[in-house]
């Protein structure tokens, strides 16, 4: 099945999958709509709902062979957490908002699900045609956050413990993908802008989420997914107005070291 005819209706089905080639870039907290008969329900506000999506990762998408760009709020259904948690029910579950005036049925939950069903059987297709095809597949699950949570006015959030670059790796297979891993690291760290470095680390403020880990736990051999989380410098995180000249200079970083990891996916698909 080729990836770009998937492209029809893709607001309505929840995300857009297009292109071909052994390197997939996801951006599955990008989208902000949200169903009308979810809206309704809502005791969120749209600038708190979009406040804590990723707006804008959908633009770096194009570091990637095929990429896939979610449409839906995280807020109707949470593509990077298991099933049972995918619909954020309490506060807590949603860095302490409180979602709703009125909880949704659980048939409105089911059709919100069915949109977390169709996506995973879709990336499962994929994933194992690309690996078929290619021999490996690499993901670069792409992902921003928040680091003025204090307000608009507030000093940003400690450095040495928000780099600009999150690079998220599961820990338990890391070891067995270092060959893929080491380099892209390093291509991150590596590309500079005007002489100037990125401050890239891992799995210093976040590791992986469900997406990652299911597809190196559905794809142990043949996969790895890669999370990565731009700190939301490059944007007013409370405005949701986006630095666009810093945007590039981002992409292009990316775009670097998704071109090395590239070649070595393409040179150990052939062995």
């Amino acid at each position: 099945m080729s990836a770009g005819c998937w492209d029809e209706n893709w607001m309505e089905r929840g995300y857009r999958i297009q292109g071909h080639g052994p390197v997939i870039a996801t951006a599955i907290h990008a989208g902000h709509l949200v169903r009308p008969e979810l809206v309704e329900r809502m005791a969120v506000s749209e600038e708190d709902r979009l406040r804590e999506e990723d707006p804008y990762t959908g633009r770096w998408t194009a570091v990637g062979d095929v990429t896939v760009v979610a449409s839906r709020s995280r807020f109707e259904v949470d593509l990077n957490r298991g099933r049972s948690g995918a619909i954020y029910r309490l506060p807590e579950h949603a860095w302490g908002l409180d979602v709703w005036r009125e909880p949704p049925t659980p048939a409105i939950v089911e059709r919100s699900l069915a949109v977390y069903d169709s996506f995973y059987r879709d990336m499962r297709t994929l994933i194992g045609e690309t690996v078929a095809e290619h021999g490996r597949a690499l993901i670069i699950d792409i992902h921003s956050y928040n680091h003025r949570r204090g307000g608009p006015g507030a000093e940003p959030d400690d450095p040495r413990e928000n780099p600009e670059i999150n690079v998220g790796t599961d820990r338990e297979t890391r070891a067995r993908w270092s060959w893929l891993v080491d380099p892209f690291v390093a291509a991150l760290r590596d590309a500079r802008i005007g002489g100037v470095g990125r401050d890239v680390r891992e799995n210093v403020k976040f590791t992986v989420g469900h997406f990652p880990r299911w597809v190196v736990e559905s794809f142990p051999d043949e996969a790895y997914a890669i999370a990565v989380e731009f700190r939301k410098s490059f944007m007013d995180e409370w405005t949701g107005l986006p630095d666009n000249a810093v945007m590039a200079e981002l992409g292009w970083t990316l775009d670097a070291a998704v071109d090395v990891a590239r070649a070595l996916v393409k040179e150990r698909g052939r062995s």
